[in-house]
């Protein structure tokens, strides 16, 4: 499938172009943005990281015809997936940073994206049938196939929507974590050879205003951290056990600024990021033993105004920070050489006509 698009060229590459190498994937640190400006003008934005800086890719923004509402990039870096209000659309990453739209994308809505280590599966939060969508990644072409064995989760009664859904698969790829808001949190196993999924465990939160927004999941697989806002909210950590069960650790979950929107980890796996919504701020803890956390000196950080998506870069020596209310829409960070973890503003970008209404971010891996 492949979605009409309008706008700029040289970030966009119309298909069979050579475009820097369509196909290739990039050993170029880069981050890619959903603007959902407004219901019928959105984009997608691209930036190159450089040693502090950040520099638009040629042609970015690109004008879409559907409103982003997630963003996935493939492993080894060849492929952007974007997910739209009932669309799943595929782009193959140039050497250049430029995208080029390909065959091969998914008619269907989805809340949330994300790829197992290994690159063949992608899933995504299904928004109209209370179901774990399953694709099989084409590793030549970036195509999606659909994977019989999707399965439903179950919803309490009267439940018929939540603000906030997340899909994260383990580092190690067998296990699958889902938050999916006020419903709470769902563990899937996972066999990367036949990419079959079964259910594992669910979550259920002790107040109706509560909210599981984000999840992260630790290099090793031992430990789950979620972003939890609403009562009782924070960031909530626990251990993964054997057969993926969790269980909560002593104090958690872990104080955090309002509306915990967004959790990472830096590359280290010393560190850990929040990004508190309402509050536009980040909180960062340095990761004791048990996986206990601890406030680092000066956070909470400022950032954007309802910043609410965070990634590390591929060296391992930024955070980046997206803002759907802007001021700025996208923030890069780095870390303190002398106060350990702790976040320094390098630069900050718009990422449309500001404010670009930021929902996702995605960086190269």
């Amino acid at each position: 499938m492949i979605s009409a698009l309008t706008g700029c060229g040289g970030f966009f590459v119309p298909p069979n172009n050579g475009g820097g190498g369509g196909g290739g994937g990039t050993t170029t640190g880069r981050v890619y943005v959903a603007n959902a400006k407004t219901a019928t003008t959105s984009t997608i934005s691209g930036f190159t990281i450089g040693t502090g800086t950040l520099t638009a890719v040629n042609g970015s923004p690109f004008t879409l015809n559907y409103v982003p509402v997630a963003l996935a990039i493939s492993p080894n870096n060849s492929y952007l997936y974007a997910a739209g209000p009932s669309s799943i659309n595929v782009y193959s990453i140039n050497s250049d940073g430029s995208l080029t739209q390909v065959n091969g994308g998914a008619v269907i809505s989805v809340a949330s994206l994300d790829i197992s280590p290994d690159g063949q599966w992608l899933f995504g939060l299904d928004q109209l049938s209370n179901v774990l969508d399953e694709f099989q990644i084409n590793s030549s072409t970036g195509a999606l196939t659909p994977v019989a064995s999707n399965i439903q989760y179950p919803v309490p009664s009267g439940t018929t929507s939540w603000p906030r859904m997340m899909v994260k698969v383990a580092p190690s790829g067998n296990y699958v974590f889902a938050a999916l808001g006020t419903i709470g949190d769902i563990v899937f196993s996972l066999n990367t050879t036949t990419g079959a999924t079964s259910w594992v465990q669910q979550l259920r939160l002790n107040s109706s205003s509560t909210s599981d927004n984000a999840l992260a999941v630790d290099s090793t697989g031992s430990y789950l951290y979620i972003a939890r806002s609403g009562t009782n909210g924070g960031v909530a950590v626990y251990t993964i056990g054997a057969n993926g069960v969790l269980n909560s650790i002593s104090g958690s979950p872990f104080a955090a600024g309002s509306q915990p929107f967004s959790v990472t980890l830096d590359t280290t796996g010393k560190y850990l990021y929040v990004a508190n919504r309402n509050a536009g701020t980040i909180s960062g803890y340095s990761i004791g033993t048990g996986s206990a956390l601890t406030a680092l000196n000066g956070s909470p950080y400022a950032s954007g105004t309802q910043v609410n998506s965070l990634g590390v870069d591929k060296s391992g020596k930024y955070l980046l920070a997206g803002a759907g209310g802007g001021g700025p829409d996208l923030s890069m960070y780095s870390f303190d050489a002398t106060t350990l973890g702790k976040l320094n503003l390098t630069t900050s970008v718009a990422t449309d006509t500001d404010p670009a209404g930021v929902v996702a971010i995605a960086v190269t891996h």
